[in-house]
């Protein structure tokens, strides 16, 4: 038998019969990030972080990263030849360890530190690295260096695992620079220090893993920050870590 509904009411039926249908519920719960890979910040020691972050190295390479401040930007070339001091450093700057950091040591004329904080969440043991000490590798204006501590009781000059330094410096005449750098410089790190400055004062002492390619200014500026009495900025010069290649 033929149906005698109009086209109408056909269609009219057709859209409530779509309007009783029931919504699919839509789900309103974040996606979690996925995990950074690489080594457990928390189960690194002192015996196992050399080798644990020269594989990492090798199976996550970088050699460039921009530390992004209120003052400027810093873009920052990493050495090759520095393994285990490089791989710590973009491990920590992926994992956002340095992202909860600010320079809390300025002093003018000499190097700016950062690296610690007093609100850092993210835990992580209190391992050490293993120097990366050589000639080629000096404190010129911009070298970025790790820093050490509790030098009566580490002969071997291990290497902190998160404070780290960028050198601003001063120039000096080649007599300078030879008397206080301890060693022999080559003519051109004369010439450098000279031209451009730097604290030959820590040569040989500590490791120079990296230097800034764009931004010097912004060491001066940080450099400018009025100070306390521990040398911590009065206002805080917050640290934001981009591996870019």
């Amino acid at each position: 038998m033929k149906s005698c509904a109009s086209p109408l009411l056909l269609l009219l039926l057709t859209v409530l019969a779509a309007c009783g249908q029931p919504e699919k519920p839509v789900s309103t719960a974040p996606t979690a990030p996925p995990p950074v890979p690489g080594p457990d910040l928390s189960a690194l020691t002192d015996s196992n972080a050399a080798a644990l972050l020269t594989q990492y190295g090798q199976n996550y390479p970088a050699s460039e990263v921009i530390l992004h401040t209120r003052l400027g930007d810093l873009r920052v070339k990493l050495y090759d030849d520095v393994p285990v001091h490089k791989a710590n450093f973009l491990l920590l700057a992926r994992k956002g360890v340095f992202d909860e950091t600010v320079f809390n040591r300025v002093v003018k004329g000499f190097a700016i530190q950062g690296g610690r904080s007093d609100h850092r969440t993210i835990r992580i043991s209190r391992y050490h690295l293993p120097p990366e000490i050589g000639p080629r590798h000096f404190h010129k204006r911009g070298a970025l260096g790790m820093a050490r501590y509790d030098d009566d009781q580490n002969p071997g000059k291990l290497s902190s695992n998160s404070d780290f330094y960028f050198v601003q410096g001063e120039k000096l005449t080649p007599e300078q620079s030879a008397a206080m750098a301890g060693r022999k410089l080559t003519p051109a790190q004369q010439r450098t220090y000279a031209t451009q400055g730097g604290a030959p004062s820590l040569d040989g002492k500590y490791t120079v893993f990296g230097e800034v390619v764009e931004g010097l200014d912004v060491i001066d500026k940080i450099a400018a920050e009025p100070v306390g009495t521990d040398k911590w900025p009065a206002r805080d010069v917050d640290i934001k870590i981009e591996v870019v290649k």
